[in-house]
């Protein structure tokens, strides 16, 4: 039992380090932008396909909401964003120790999270800074954090459909009966 509780402390310390280490290579990345850029400033890098650009997003994923101008929304994404951090830590717990692609997702998703939900806290908004586009087709400009999340959960709905083993179709109380 107790060799259980100290690799389960490892894991836990492990997974923190590496949510801060991703975390912080997220603001660092950002800064990086903040001051070395003027806002909607862009930089040509390969021409026809990718720019950087500073850009600050008051709103969620690919702009949603950015145009609206209340606290509330704000707040609102604060909110959601501690409650996703901990419904995740409730389905790492749920993964098997050995599923470590599952659990890498998570941790991805989690240093996502937490490096957009610090520029909130900062700033307000968060920085997005890459631009990929072809002709006048764009996608939305991000950064390092929503890159976490986007690979995070693809990587998770891969363990999710293929890694994981298949439930136990009898409930405990079916299993019982047929004792």
């Amino acid at each position: 039992m107790e060799k259980n509780t100290t690799a389960g402390w490892k894991e836990l310390l492990l997974v923190l380090c590496a949510v801060a280490i991703l975390s912080v290579a997220d603001q660092w990345t950002k800064g990086l932008i903040e001051t070395r850029m003027t806002l909607h400033q862009s930089v040509n890098v390969l021409p026809g396909f990718f720019d950087i650009v500073y850009i600050r997003n008051r709103g969620a994923a690919f702009g949603i909401m950015a145009g609206v101008d209340s606290a509330w929304v704000g707040r609102g994404f604060t909110l959601f964003t501690l409650f996703a951090l901990v419904a995740l830590a409730g389905l790492y717990r749920g993964f098997p120790p050995g599923e470590r692609l599952g659990r890498a997702a998570i941790t991805m998703i989690a240093s996502g999270a937490v490096g957009n939900l610090w520029d909130r806290l900062e700033h307000g908004s968060v920085t997005d800074f890459l631009l990929f586009y072809i002709g006048k087709y764009q996608w939305p400009a991000f950064n390092l954090a929503d890159s976490l999340i986007t690979t995070g959960v693809v990587l998770l709905a891969y363990s999710l459909i293929f890694h994981m083993p298949p439930a136990d179709p009898q409930t405990p109380a079916e299993a019982g009966d047929q004792a």
